[in-house]
């Protein structure tokens, strides 16, 4: 089952040609979901050859421009493109009102229906839920109201020893039993255990992306032995007195959180315009974090 991450825009306020405003995109088993929409989106979905029906899922962190201001011109895009699917958006109430007031001047007629998710930001919540993953919301610590998702996959079925299925002649319906643990009977009445029918699946897989923030402790138990950590790193650490001041973090200091929630692998993004190169910014993140990668437009990571 494919579980990828695809970095569309890393850069923070300001985009470049380089580097776009943030946004990315989560592939679970060919569902996808769009996480922020930073200006520039829908271009590099395009450039990513991400198919624009398949997005029917997209969760907006927090009311900063450059995480929602690529929305907009993606749901026009929807609409000349003759979309009928339903839209999900979980966001802040007021990015409804914002919508609401725009949508008198979108020209074409919407066939589809825009349904809104309104964030809790005072606590972990669950948003989605289908048979293969669950997306949970929790704040963070910024500026303006702010929350990360977790996605974190369902635990999958056994996997049956497919040469006992015909040796034993296993019937369809038993088979189905065994993958959820069950053990098998025979004709003859002998049990035979489940641990010698089946092998363990993979392990559930997990990611979680924590947007703008500032450092923030209480997300450690939230995200704590995750695959993949995308933890916001505007600033160096020479200038975390600015990091302070607007909420946001160093690369030091979302590598700390790494480190103390004993993730398998961070990668850091939502760079200051100041930095054109980025391997101070990854060296800084390593000499706490080693498992550290820097996020870049175009970037597949699959967890």
């Amino acid at each position: 089952m494919s579980f990828s991450l695809t970095i569309l825009g890393c850069n923070s306020a300001m985009p470049t040609p380089e580097r776009f405003s943030t946004a990315q995109v989560i592939n679970v088993s060919e569902h996808f979901f769009l996480i922020d929409c930073g200006e520039g989106t829908q271009i590099q979905l395009r450039r990513n050859k991400i198919k624009f029906g398949k997005i029917n899922h997209i969760f907006i962190s927090h009311l900063h421009g450059d995480h929602y201001f690529g929305l907009f011109g993606l749901i026009s895009t929807f609409i000349l493109l003759g979309r009928k699917k339903n839209l999900h958006i979980y966001c802040h109430p007021e990015l409804k009102n914002i919508f609401d007031f725009l949508i008198k001047y979108f020209t074409d007629e919407i066939r589809f229906e825009i349904i809104f998710h309104f964030l809790n930001y005072e606590k972990n919540e669950i948003i989605f839920e289908n048979d293969k993953l669950t997306v949970v919301s929790f704040p963070l610590k910024h500026k303006v109201p702010t929350c990360g998702f977790l996605f974190r996959e369902k635990p999958r079925l056994r996997n049956i020893k497919k040469e006992l299925i015909e040796s034993m002649s296993i019937p369809i319906k038993e088979i189905v039993r065994i993958k959820q643990g069950y053990d098998y009977t025979t004709e003859e009445g002998k049990t035979i255990k489940n641990r010698d029918l089946t092998i363990d699946p993979p392990p559930p897989k997990s990611y979680a992306y924590c947007s703008d923030t500032a450092y923030y402790e209480d997300i450690i138990p939230v995200i704590r032995d995750i695959d993949l950590l995308y933890h916001e790193a505007t600033f160096m650490n020479d200038m975390a007195e600015s990091a302070a001041l607007t909420s946001h973090s160093t690369a030091v200091q979302a590598a700390t959180i790494a480190k103390k929630a004993n993730v398998k692998k961070m990668v850091i993004g939502h760079y200051s315009l100041r930095y054109k190169d980025l391997q101070p910014v990854l060296d800084e993140a390593r000499s706490v974090f080693k498992n550290t990668i820097a996020a870049e437009d175009g970037l597949i990571i699959d967890i």
